[in-house]
C-alpha cells in the first residue's frame, strides 16, 4: 500500500511586517453625546477615547482590509506569488458568502491563495496569526497575510449606551513568514460560550426577518460591567499564562499590545502584571476607537511609527471579547 507524504515546514515563525488602513472620519465624542444623553468628560473617564476612526458609507470593511494588506505585502519584500494563504477575521462581512478573504486576496493579486474568513470578534487577530504560524511550520504554506478588518460603524445603534461611543472602523494586516529563530510563542487561546450574552447583538437575522417590522436591524450591544470584570481578572491569569508557556518574564518584553476595548482594562492589565516601566504600552484606543479584530494591529501599528525602536523586541498580546473568546501570544515585533 502506498504511504501518504506529509510535507514539513520551517521550526520558526515570524511577523514580518505590519500595515493599517483606519477610517477616512475622524469622530469626536460631541458627535455622539446627544443621543445617549452623556458628555465628552463621561466617554473620557469611562473609556480613554477622545476620537475615533469611522469610514465613510461607500468605503466597506474589505476596502479597509486590501488597503492595510498592500502596505503589509510592500513591507515585506516579498513577491505576491509568495503569498500562499490569506486569513482575514472579521465580524463586519455584510455577506454571508463569498468570503471576506477571497475578495481581498484576489484585489491584492494573490490568487491562487488559499483564503478563508474567521469569526472570533476581538481575539480573531490572534486566532489568525495562531492558524498562519501553524500553516507555515507545517508546510502547508510558504507566507500567510493575516487582517483584522471592521466597520463596526455599519452594526452599531447611536442611542446604545453600552458600546456605541466605543466602536470604530479600521483594519490591521500582518505577513507570517519562516524563521531562523523562534518570532512566534505558542499561542494561548479558549473560549466561554456559556456567557455569550455579555457581549452580543440586539436580535438574530432570523428574528429581524420575521419580525415583521417590529424587530429593528439587529446591532452590538455589551454588558459593561461584565465585560470589564471578565476582562480585568480573567484575562489577567491568560496574559501571565501566556508569558510563562513562552518563558519569558514581564521584564523582557518591549511592548505590551492588548486589545483596545477600554483604556481602564489596559490600565488594570498592567498593573496586574506588574510590567516595569521599560514595556511600552499600546494605547491607540484613545484616538482609534475600538476596532475589535483590527485593534491589536492597527495598535502595533502606531507603536512603532512612534517607537521605531522597537523593532526586533518582544510583545505580548492579548485578545479577549464576543463569544465569548481569548487568544495571546509573545511575538517578536517586526
Amino acid at each position: 500500500m502506498a504511504s501518504l507524504v506529509q510535507p514539513t515546514g520551517p521550526a520558526h515563525t515570524r511577523i514580518l511586517s505590519v500595515g493599517a488602513a483606519r477610517g477616512d472620519l475622524d469622530v469626536p465624542n460631541d458627535d455622539l453625546v446627544g443621543p445617549i444623553d452623556s458628555s465628552d468628560e463621561w466617554i473620557r473617564q469611562r473609556t480613554g477615547i477622545i476620537q475615533r476612526k469611522r469610514a465613510s458609507a461607500d468605503i466597506l470593511a474589505v476596502d479597509l482590509a486590501v488597503d492595510a494588506g498592500e502596505e503589509a505585502i510592500t513591507k515585506s519584500g516579498l513577491d505576491r506569488s509568495e503569498i500562499d494563504g490569506v486569513i482575514i477575521s472579521t465580524i463586519s462581512n455584510t455577506a454571508i458568502t463569498p468570503s471576506m478573504a477571497a475578495l481581498a486576496a484576489h484585489r491584492l493579486g494573490l490568487t491562487p491563495a488559499a483564503a478563508f474568513d474567521i469569526s472570533a470578534a476581538c481575539a480573531g487577530y490572534v486566532y489568525g496569526v495562531g492558524q498562519a504560524d501553524a500553516l507555515v511550520r507545517s508546510g502547508t504554506c510558504k507566507n500567510v497575510l493575516v487582517i483584522g478588518a471592521e466597520k463596526l460603524s455599519d452594526v452599531v445603534s447611536p442611542t446604545d449606551r453600552s458600546i456605541s461611543f466605543l466602536l470604530a472602523d479600521g483594519a490591521g494586516a500582518v505577513i507570517v513568514g519562516p524563521s531562523d529563530h523562534t518570532g512566534i510563542g505558542p499561542t494561548v487561546w479558549g473560549s466561554d460560550g456559556e456567557k455569550w450574552e455579555t457581549i452580543g447583538m440586539t436580535s438574530s437575522f432570523q428574528q429581524y426577518r420575521n419580525g415583521g417590522g417590529l424587530v429593528e436591524w439587529p446591532t452590538l450591544r455589551q454588558d459593561g460591567q461584565s465585560v470589564f470584570r471578565w476582562a480585568v481578572w480573567e484575562m489577567a491569569k491568560v496574559a501571565r499564562h501566556t508569558l510563562e508557556v513562552s518563558g519569558i518574564e514581564p521584564g523582557d518584553l518591549g511592548a505590551f499590545i492588548p486589545h483596545q476595548a477600554n483604556m481602564r482594562i489596559i490600565d488594570e492589565f498592567a498593573k496586574q502584571l506588574k510590567l516595569p516601566e521599560s514595556v511600552a504600552i499600546a494605547r491607540d484606543i484613545e484616538m482609534q476607537g475600538n476596532t475589535s479584530a483590527a485593534s491589536i494591529p492597527l495598535a502595533m501599528h502606531t507603536l512603532l511609527q512612534e517607537q521605531p525602536e522597537l523593532s526586533g523586541k518582544l510583545a505580548l498580546t492579548i485578545g479577549f471579547g464576543a463569544g465569548l473568546v481569548y487568544g495571546a501570544q509573545v511575538v517578536e515585533l517586526p
